[in-house]
C-alpha cells in the first residue's frame, strides 16, 4: 500500500514526486519518456516577456521559489542543475529603446529589466541599436536533473520505465489499483500526454510543438542568452541552443524542415559569425487554451488528479504548482482559482 502512483517524470512529475519525498510519503513513479518537452526546451527560465516587455504570470512569486527549489534538488543528487544566465535583449530601433527605457522604470519590472543599455561591442551580432540587460534569469538543465532524478529513483525501486495503461486503473472509495499496486492517490503529470488520458482529455489542452537546433560557433565567444525573434542560449564548448519555433500543426516530437528553415533564417538575420548545425530537436509543449496551468482533482473521481498544462513557463511554474497540488489534497487546501482545473467544469461530460 503506498501514499501515492504518479505517471510521467518531465518537470511537474519531478516536482511533485521530490515533494512527495521530502514529506515521507511512499511513491512509485511511471515513466515511459514519451513526452520530450522538458529535456527539449532551452532551460531558459526568464520573468520577463521580452516580445512586449510585460512580467511573465506570478514571475514575482514564483522565481525565486524555483531557483531554491532546483539549487537544493541539485545538492542532493549531486549534479550542478542550475546557473545563473543573463539576457540581453537585441532592441531593433530608437523606438524600441524608448519601450525598453519606459518599462524599466516601472515598478514591477524595475529589478528584472537594467536601465542602462549594453554597448555592441562584437562584430559576431547584428544589433545596431544595442541590448536591454535581463537581470535574475537563470538556466536549468533539464534533461541533467530529470536523468538524474529517473536514476536516484530507480536506485530507491521508486520508477518503473513503462507505459502506464489507463484500462488498468481501478478505483475503490479510498485507494486506486494498478497491476500489483494500491495506492492513496493517483497523480498524472503527463504533458501533452493528457490529450489520450481518457480521465482528463474533456481539458482544453491544445499543445504546441517547439523545435531547436544545437549550432557551434567558435566565433561567437557569447555566455550570454541572446534574444530576437528567437533565443541563442549558450551551452558551453561553443555550443548554443537556437530556438524556438512555434506550431499548432503536426503535434509530434519528430524535427521539421520547414522549422529548421526558418529558424536558419531568424538566426542569420543576428548571427554574423559562422557557425555549423550540430543537432536538432523537437517536442511538444502542454499548452492550455487560457495559458494557465491545469491541477486538481478529478470532479468525479477523488482519487486521481492531475498536475499539467504549465506551457512554456514550466520551470518557473512547476515547484510552485507541485506544492498547490500536494497541500490541496493532504490538508485540503483551496487551490489557486487560476489553476485550479474546476474551471473547465462545464467542459466535463454529461455521461
Amino acid at each position: 500500500m503506498l501514499d501515492y502512483i504518479v505517471v510521467g517524470l518531465g518537470l511537474a512529475g519531478t516536482a511533485f514526486c521530490e515533494k512527495l519525498r521530502k514529506n515521507n510519503k511512499t511513491f512509485v513513479v511511471f515513466n515511459d519518456a514519451s513526452q520530450r518537452s522538458s529535456v527539449v526546451a532551452g532551460g531558459l527560465s526568464n520573468p520577463v516577456i521580452l516580445k512586449r516587455f510585460t512580467m511573465a504570470w506570478k514571475a514575482n512569486e514564483l522565481m525565486s521559489l524555483a531557483k531554491e527549489f532546483y539549487e537544493g534538488l541539485g545538492k542532493e543528487l549531486q549534479v550542478d542543475l542550475l546557473h545563473d544566465q543573463p539576457v540581453l535583449r537585441i532592441l531593433s530601433s530608437i523606438e524600441e529603446q524608448n519601450l525598453w527605457f519606459e518599462a524599466s522604470d516601472k515598478n514591477l519590472l524595475k529589478d528584472y529589466l537594467s536601465p542602462k543599455l549594453v554597448r555592441n561591442s562584437t562584430n559576431s551580432i547584428n544589433a545596431p541599436y544595442d541590448f536591454g540587460e535581463v537581470l535574475k534569469a537563470f538556466r536549468l538543465d533539464a534533461r541533467l536533473m530529470i536523468n538524474s532524478y529517473a536514476e536516484f529513483l530507480s536506485a530507491e525501486n521508486k520508477i518503473r520505465t513503462e507505459t502506464f495503461e489507463y484500462s488498468g486503473l481501478a478505483e475503490q472509495s479510498d485507494t486506486v489499483s494498478y497491476k500489483d499496486i494500491k495506492a492513496k492517490h493517483i497523480v498524472f503529470a503527463e504533458g501533452y500526454g493528457l490529450t489520450k488520458n481518457p480521465f482528463f482529455n474533456y481539458l482544453p489542452m491544445q499543445g504546441s510543438k517547439g523545435e531547436y537546433l544545437i549550432i557551434r560557433s567558435a566565433g561567437l565567444k557569447e555566455f550570454r542568452a541572446l534574444k530576437s525573434s528567437i533565443f541563442i542560449i549558450p551551452l558551453g564548448d561553443d555550443l548554443y541552443k537556437v530556438g524556438a519555433t512555434y506550431s499548432n500543426k503536426n503535434k509530434d516530437n519528430e524535427p521539421s524542415m520547414s522549422a529548421r528553415d526558418e529558424l536558419v533564417k531568424k538566426l542569420d538575420a543576428i548571427l554574423l559569425a559562422d557557425y555549423h548545425i550540430e543537432g536538432h530537436v523537437a517536442g511538444v509543449r502542454p499548452t492550455v487554451r487560457d495559458r494557465r496551468p491545469l491541477v486538481g482533482g478529478h470532479p468525479k473521481h477523488t482519487r486521481i488528479n492531475l498536475l499539467n498544462g504549465f506551457g512554456s513557463h514550466g520551470i518557473m511554474v512547476a515547484p510552485w504548482a507541485a506544492e498547490q497540488l500536494y497541500r490541496h489534497i493532504e490538508e485540503r487546501k483551496p487551490l489557486d482559482p487560476e489553476l485550479d482545473i474546476n474551471r473547465f467544469s462545464a467542459m466535463l461530460p454529461k455521461v
